[in-house]
């Protein structure tokens, strides 16, 4: 018959040695030592901030697709400016021939305003009604009609046909002292100057 256990038997003894083939190996714990460990910090699983950016950049589709698309873009503003600076100018060319046309036709007109006037001072009376009419309605369309005597000789305005020398102790500019033909303007440009006499 078996004698009695003593206590702790049956245990190995601290200093007894443990073989090596029952040694856990780092790979299986996890340790430090495991290349498949993913070290701290760093997340695998996380999703790459700018997706797109990553596939244009690895993806040599999608870059040229990319270019492609920035260089249509650009030819598309290029074009849209070039319209915009067509459509500015064919206004201003188009105001610019209306002005000129109308123009034309009050310059046409202004001999009969002249007849209008020579009737006028003939004592024509019934010409009346018809130059007012005809003066206020090119007057709407831009018609200016030009200052008369009292005025400072301008050469832009006026065209001098006599020239009276001052009066003694008169040093003022020259004068316009009496219109021999009414001038017009058109729109601020001078359509016709005054024929006038100057004195000074």
């Amino acid at each position: 018959m078996a004698g009695p256990m003593h206590p702790g038997a049956g245990r190995p003894d601290a200093g007894d040695a443990v073989p090596p083939d029952e040694v856990p190996s780092p790979e299986a714990t996890g340790g430090p030592g495991d290349p498949g460990a993913a070290p701290p910090g760093d997340h695998a699983d996380t999703p790459a901030s700018d997706p797109v950016a990553g596939t244009a950049g690895g993806d040599p589709k999608v870059a040229k697709l990319t270019a492609e698309r920035d260089e249509y873009l650009d030819a598309l503003q290029r074009v849209k400016a070039e319209f915009d600076n067509f459509k500015r100018r064919t206004e201003r060319e188009r105001e610019v021939v209306a002005t000129n046309a109308t123009a034309r036709m009050a310059s046409e007109l202004l001999a009969v305003l002249d007849s209008c006037e020579a009737a006028l001072e003939q004592g024509a009376a019934d010409v009346e009604p018809i130059y007012k009419s005809l003066v206020e309605v090119l007057s709407k369309e831009g018609l200016e009609v030009m200052a008369g005597s009292d005025v400072p000789f301008d050469p832009h305005l006026h065209e001098a046909v006599t020239h009276e020398p001052a009066e003694p102790g008169d040093d003022s500019a020259a004068t316009v002292v009496e219109t021999l033909r009414t001038g017009y303007a058109w729109n601020g440009q001078v359509l016709r100057p005054a024929m006038v006499r100057v004195r000074g």
